[in-house]
């Protein structure tokens, strides 16, 4: 339990440093746009391909498949149930109902998932972590687009698109990443230059981070606290930190896959809602305070909840932490 607490400390610590640098004023809401584009386009494909070339978990076949389509699916299977607990907990159709089998079905499968994966099953469930987030990359912009925006215009713009917002730049990394090392790309190329790309991609986490705080400051303004509001946010809280981590537990338990995947799933597991839906309900035509609300609250309570689920996962599926 100590080693899980001291991997979800810190993503905390430097989401917590975000808000309180962009509440002082250090980091405007000016600056976000380049820093994201910096983040986006250079350090997460540098960690990227820092990660995935010369890992020998990805020379296994079923690493380089499997994981995305595990990503896809447990996506998709939270769509599902987040969408009969909308009907179980009377929320009103239309984009109240979207909003909240969007931002609820989507688990933070990322950034906050990164330093968790890497801090307690290390390098090789890593580069597994990167090849499962194509799969969720891929429902993420469909449920955008399918889901959220409905059948707006945001939505037509929105599935026009999708295929141009999926092959982004940590895609492409990630491909490139898997091709250079299926060459054993890493024994012939210069040492100092694979000595740059990871230095520059060990800056992505904590920029993101640090950029993730500084949003939820910026989005305070969008809570409307309510009677229904709060039964929303503990309707969230039930599925996406109480009943869907099942489903992923029973996944790493019984899926015949590798023991880097089942690492992968459990982490998953215990993950809180994605925090870029907020951004996406303002221009998909979504209910923005109650994707504020659900995140905001998903989160708060993955403090407590993500080492206790993962500490579960890892008995449920016979596996050892480093």
């Amino acid at each position: 339990m100590s080693i899980l607490l001291a991997a979800v400390a810190p993503v905390f610590v430097i989401i917590a440093a975000g808000f309180v640098i962009r509440r002082n004023g250090v980091l405007s809401a000016q600056a976000d746009s380049s820093l994201l584009g910096i983040s986006v386009n250079v350090l997460y494909p540098c960690l990227i391909a820092g990660t995935i070339i010369g890992n020998d978990a990805m020379h296994q076949a079923s690493n380089v498949w499997l994981p995305p389509l595990a990503g896809f699916a447990t996506v998709g299977v939270g769509y599902l149930a987040c969408w009969g607990g909308a009907r179980l907990l009377r929320i009103p159709r239309g984009r109240e109902t979207r909003t909240f089998v969007y931002v609820t079905g989507l688990y933070n499968y990322s950034y906050t998932a990164i330093p968790v994966v890497d801090k307690i099953f290390g390098h090789k469930a890593l580069g597994v972590l990167f090849t499962h987030n194509l799969g969720v990359e891929i429902a993420f912009w469909l449920g955008a687009s399918l889901i959220l925006a409905g059948h707006t215009e945001a939505g037509g713009a929105g599935q026009k698109g999708i295929w141009r917002r999926v092959i982004s730049m940590p895609v492409i990394a990630i491909v490139i990443s898997l091709v250079l090392n299926f060459i054993h790309a890493v024994d012939y190329l210069p040492g100092w230059l694979f000595g740059a790309i990871r230095m520059t991609g060990a800056a992505a986490i904590p920029m993101a981070l640090l950029l993730t705080g500084a949003t939820l400051d910026d989005f305070l303004e969008d809570l409307r606290p309510s009677r229904s509001g709060a039964l929303m946010v503990t309707g969230a809280c039930l599925l996406r930190l109480g009943l869907l981590p099942l489903a992923f537990m029973a996944l790493a338990r019984w899926l015949p896959c590798s023991v880097e995947l089942k690492q992968v799933l459990i982490v998953q597991a215990a993950m809180p809602c994605a925090m870029l839906p907020m951004v996406l309900s303002k221009h998909f035509g979504g209910d923005t305070g109650m994707a504020v609300q659900i995140v905001l609250g998903t989160t708060i309570l993955s403090m407590v909840t993500i080492p206790y689920w993962v500490h579960f996962g890892i008995m449920v599926a016979g596996l050892h932490p480093l």
